[in-house]
């Protein structure tokens, strides 16, 4: 299975796939109060999806996988310029749902150490395009994404 190199990734989870992501908080992610605006972090988090997605080769997937639901806890806040490293991994492989863990790190930035700024979980489900309701998902998405733990009992059904 392939597993991008990283020394950022969350901790916890054995075979599924995980991501990182390095960005930058931009001026169109703060608000007034000059730190992050709570939706940058929804952005930095998708942006590590799209990126996993793409390097376990799960072609398809966006447009066919609604958030059901979504969790953050904030703990710092991020400024503009401020370099961001954000980690994405497959927790929970379901039959039609995937449970994915996250956290965003503000790196070393304006003599601030690096802090924790947000993390949490979220949960997509797999509509196929054009269907109104969810659907097992397709059985070369799950195997890239880790899904051959399902036979040892590492992860849900």
């Amino acid at each position: 299975m392939h597993r991008p190199p990283s020394d950022e990734a969350v901790d916890g989870i054995g075979d599924l796939a995980r991501a990182v992501h390095r960005g930058r908080v931009e001026w169109v992610d703060t608000d007034a109060a000059g730190h992050h605006h709570n939706t940058a972090v929804v952005r930095f988090v998708e942006a590590a999806e799209a990126t996993l997605m793409r390097e376990y080769g799960v072609d398809g997937y966006f447009g066919s996988a609604p958030r059901v639901r979504y969790e953050v806890d904030f703990a710092s806040p991020l400024w503009f310029g401020q370099e961001v490293t954000t980690t994405v991994l497959v927790e929970r492989i379901g039959r039609s749902s995937l449970t994915f863990r996250f956290e965003v790190w503000g790196e070393e930035f304006d003599q601030r150490p690096r802090r924790l700024s947000a993390s949490g979980r979220y949960v997509t489900v797999h509509v196929p395009r054009g269907a109104r309701e969810s659907a097992p998902w397709p059985t070369e998405w799950v195997a890239a994404l880790g899904g051959d733990a399902l036979s040892r009992g590492s992860v849900g059904g």
